[in-house]
């Protein structure tokens, strides 16, 4: 609800009526709502951590383990115990951009696990030029997520795939 409505637009209140708690229980247990948030967020990193991890691991080669991001995104989004229209980490970063430490902590930590896993991804399909084909592969994940939001592409995973394929190919390796 925190990521699909908006964080600042989602009251307290309803947080507790949903989750059928008291105000007492959620300040014994988080201390505020900005804890709940950054706490909803460590989640859902582990979440997707863990979903990641089962494409790179079930892939057969080096660019499908780079373009796993987009198989794990594709079975993420179609899990329905992650429902948003988006990213909760981009909708957290655009909507609390002075977030507090412990939001923001989280919200660096899911940008180090898509920087460095795709850099260390691409090592051994671009060499000296991996941080190169990291960067165009998180700008096409990127872009897949905005498309979400937008509506177009008509297949943003498809079209992010596509695109980090190509990323792949023109620097030098299959």
């Amino acid at each position: 609800m925190l990521f699909e409505r908006g964080i600042r637009d989602t009251p307290v209140d309803e947080l507790l009526r949903r989750a059928g708690v008291s105000t007492a229980t959620l300040y014994t247990h988080f201390g505020s709502k900005d804890a709940l948030v950054a706490e909803a967020l460590r989640v859902r990193l582990a979440d997707w951590k863990a979903v990641w991890d089962q494409h790179v691991v079930a892939a057969d080669n080096d660019l499908d383990r780079l373009l796993a991001v987009f198989d794990a995104l594709a079975s993420y989004r179609n899990d329905r115990r992650h429902p948003s229209r988006w990213c909760a980490f981009l909708a957290a970063a655009t909507e609390l951009a002075d977030a507090a430490d412990e939001i923001s902590d989280v919200l660096a930590g899911d940008t180090a696990l898509l920087a460095d896993r795709l850099l260390h991804l691409s090592r051994p399909l671009a060499g000296q030029h991996a941080q190169d084909l990291a960067d165009e592969v998180l700008v096409a994940y990127s872009g897949a997520l905005a498309g979400f939001l937008r509506g177009s592409p008509r297949s943003p995973i498809g079209t992010g795939r596509r695109l980090a394929h190509a990323a792949a190919q023109a620097h030098g390796r299959d």
